[in-house]
């Protein structure tokens, strides 16, 4: 992906890097809006275009560049929504939203070493609770104004006559648009488990996967849980939940018969305690998880090698 600093702009150096440095507040936004980093990219550079297919003079009549790139970032995300939902209703098997790596593991795994600003959007999402999965998952519930809303106001907090701006209604309406985005998440939120206890649930779930124990497996998941895979149609894999904490059992003990080889590592997936899974040192599939009352209610695993680009290019390991 080319930069924003690329030549022929005469922009002074402090006025290219005021414009170069939205680039990160930018690609978050754009990542939580429309839960594809591939996606966030887009938007993000189709934003960065139009501003440097304007003229110099108008660019000048701009009091602050930053808002305007976020406004337009808004709006092409908006845009890219109401088209993604038509793009998903043909998508082969379950869409889940695009896995990130902690930002450390991911500066760690890169061969020869991170720069201190790389051009990777990977690199400049910050994890935080709105973008675990389970939180991404919800966003996918809601329509797009609801989700630009809610994302624009509650988590960026930008006031409601800004988002008017971008959204395209009225501040009174973004209002609303934004407590009924709330009501979704707050229906969807199950009592949280601390980190620690995350972490240590995963643990033994990786554990009792490698040992092929299906009766550990069955402890550590909620009769009720569920798992969800996304192949793309790319990759073999399930195209419908499978529900319950034993059907998953069992799944992931035929899974593990039919790769040997298979390694399992404890990774952190969107904020949150995971696993990747590799063959022949290769990522193949990225797992998170939802964990309520000390057990696993819902598995989320991303097999579409499309949605692993961080986690492949990059060398996790």
């Amino acid at each position: 992906m080319s930069t924003p600093s690329e030549p022929g702009h005469d922009r002074s150096e402090p006025e290219l890097s005021v414009i170069v440095g939205e680039r990160r507040q930018l690609i978050n936004l754009a990542y939580r809006l429309l839960g594809s980093l591939v996606e966030a990219e887009d938007a993000v550079q189709e934003a960065y275009a139009r501003w440097y297919a304007m003229s110099r003079q108008q660019q000048e009549a701009i009091e602050s560049p930053g808002a305007w790139l976020t406004t337009v970032a808004g709006r092409i995300c908006l845009d890219m929504l109401g088209s993604a939902r038509a793009r998903r209703e043909r998508y082969v098997g379950e869409w889940i939203p695009e896995p990130l790596p902690d930002r450390t593991e991911w500066f760690s795994g890169r061969a020869g070493g991170g720069r201190a600003e790389s051009a990777d959007p990977a690199d400049q999402v910050t994890l935080d609770e709105s973008v675990n999965m389970a939180f991404l998952v919800v966003l996918e519930s809601m329509t797009p104004a609801e989700r630009v809303a809610f994302i624009l106001h509650d988590v960026f907090r930008y006031p409601f006559a800004e988002v008017a701006e971008i959204v395209g209604r009225t501040p009174a309406a973004c209002r609303q648009l934004a407590s009924s985005a709330r009501r979704r998440i707050r229906a969807a939120q199950a009592p949280g488990v601390p980190t620690a206890g995350q972490a240590s649930l995963v643990r033994h779930f990786k554990e009792a996967w490698e040992a092929s124990d299906i009766k550990a497996l069955v402890a550590l998941l909620d009769p009720d849980a569920s798992m969800t895979a996304d192949g793309g149609g790319l990759v073999g894999t399930v195209l419908r939940p499978v529900e319950g904490g034993e059907r998953i059992a069992q799944y992931l003990i035929h899974i593990a018969g039919r790769a040997p080889g298979l390694t399992l590592l404890e990774r952190t997936v969107n904020g949150r305690p995971g696993l990747v899974a590799q063959h022949a040192g290769v990522t193949v599939t990225v797992a998170a998880f939802s964990l309520t009352g000390g057990r696993i209610t819902h598995i989320w695993a991303v097999r579409n090698p499309e949605k692993l680009r961080p986690w492949i290019e990059n060398g996790q390991s």
